[in-house]
């Protein structure tokens, strides 16, 4: 299959696709480059591979996966980022490399076993229906092949699952049957999905890695950098200044930063994020 037959159809109004639009996630990616790069060298690349990159994001992992060779199709439900993406693409050359709007959850334009590998880091746990998700990787693997999620893990004690807890005593409750994303870093909730979309239980395996973020600038200004751009943060420091409890946030939120940079003195920020990579053979 070539990358380039997948088009998008879906609801413009995807609650998930207005969060992700509404900062500007490229900003948070350029701190994860030099992890993308390591995650990808661990993943078999070879030559002429078709790969789908789900939840791709700007490119962080789609990109070296095109530059060692595989051809590409990343999808994003986020036209800002799909944008990105196929800009960063164009400009480093890479023909092999395709960003499209879609949801991950209903992939219905891509056929059945199309790809040798589908890979999502910290995309598809995101979707609002995980069960459809399992079900899509699933279908659009070819036999023999492999998806790999990477997967950020509820109550981990480093940054990104830290950040979230912080976030949520500031915003409302979620509505009545939300499915916490970061279910997808509880191993059984796993097995659960993935056995209920057909994929023996022996053939899920997981272990535990680190992605690290490393900026040139404090901590501090990190802390800005989310509040700004990352949308889930957005939200949270808006749900906060309307409690007046928008300046606590902050200093809770660099109070955490700031114990966790590895980076030496105030900059540059280097902070590792622990996550759950999951990989299923199809």
């Amino acid at each position: 299959m070539c990358p380039g037959t997948f088009v998008s159809n879906f609801n413009d109004m995807n609650p998930n696709k207005l969060l992700w639009e509404k900062g500007d996630f490229t900003q948070i990616a350029a701190t994860m480059r030099d992890s993308g790069e390591a995650l990808v060298q661990t993943l078999g690349i070879q030559k002429d591979m078709l790969v789908l990159d789900l939840g791709c994001g700007d490119g962080t992992t789609a990109i070296p996966v095109a530059k060692l060779g595989a051809s590409v199709l990343g999808v994003d439900i986020a036209a800002n980022l799909v944008k990105a993406g196929n800009d960063r693409a164009l400009v480093m050359g890479l023909t092999n490399c395709l960003f499209k709007e879609g949801d991950v959850s209903s992939l219905a334009d891509i056929e059945d076993t199309s790809f040798d590998l589908v890979v999502t880091v910290f995309g598809a746990m995101f979707s609002s229906n995980p069960a459809e998700v399992a079900k899509e990787m699933v279908r659009v693997t070819r036999p023999g092949g492999r998806i790999v999620m990477g997967n950020w893990i509820p109550d981990d004690p480093t940054l990104v699952a830290q950040i979230l807890n912080v976030c949520s005593a500031f915003t409302p409750p979620p509505p009545e049957g939300f499915v916490s994303p970061m279910l997808w870093g509880v191993e059984d909730q796993v097995i659960e999905r993935f056995v209920h979309a057909g994929i023996p239980a022996a053939n899920i395996t997981f272990e535990k890695a680190t992605f690290t973020f490393n900026a040139p600038y404090p901590p501090s200004a990190f802390v800005n950098v989310f509040r700004s751009y990352y949308g889930p943060t957005m939200n949270a420091f808006e749900a906060a200044e309307k409690n007046g409890k928008a300046l606590a946030l902050y200093q809770e939120l660099q109070a955490l930063f700031n114990s966790q940079n590895k980076g030496g003195g105030d900059a540059p920020t280097s902070i590792p994020a622990t996550f759950l990579k999951v990989t299923v053979k199809r």
